[in-house]
């Protein structure tokens, strides 16, 4: 949703400080989530990829379209990546028998295997990093983020202009 420059102009001032620190958490967490796919022998996308099947199994076949759309990515892309994982033996692809245009994806037992190894280290990570992450979010959510800002500026003596 795009925000005007007049309604986030006033209403409240941005703690910038606030959010780089968690645009840097989760760049941080990503990168070693990405770090540990191509360790893994897959790449970021892939792993990607192979977390939102396994997450809307149970929401009957996903198709390649819902892929793209849970990646953020175009239709073709998704395509490719479905592509590379059909050829490691990790998804499998098939077409609806009614409409023959209607692709969906599961999971194949490699796949599973490394999404598995890959979800496992990510679940240890969120348990130790995660706390930090929560404290950035914290401070941004409503109220928060204004009692961090006045306990500031009655640290400092003030800061406002007389």
């Amino acid at each position: 949703m795009a925000v005007t420059r007049r309604e986030a102009g006033a209403a409240s001032p941005v703690d910038y400080e606030t959010l780089a620190e968690l645009r840097y958490q989760i760049r941080l967490f990503m990168r070693r989530r990405e770090e540990a796919a191509r360790a893994a022998g897959i790449e970021p996308q892939q792993y990607l990829l192979l977390l939102q099947l396994k997450g809307l199994e149970d929401r009957g076949p996903t198709t390649v379209g819902a892929l793209a759309e849970r990646l953020q990515i175009r239709h073709h892309s998704a395509v490719e990546l479905v592509d590379r994982l059909v050829e490691r033996d990790m998804v499998a692809r098939r077409r609806d028998s009614i409409d023959r245009r209607e692709v969906s994806v599961t999971l194949r037992p490699a796949g599973e295997a490394v999404l598995r190894k890959l979800a496992l280290y990510s679940m240890e990570e969120l348990r130790t990093e995660g706390p930090e992450l929560v404290q950035v979010l914290r401070r941004l959510m409503p109220g928060r983020a204004r009692a961090r800002r006045e306990q500031r500026t009655a640290r400092t003596g003030g800061g406002g202009t007389q």
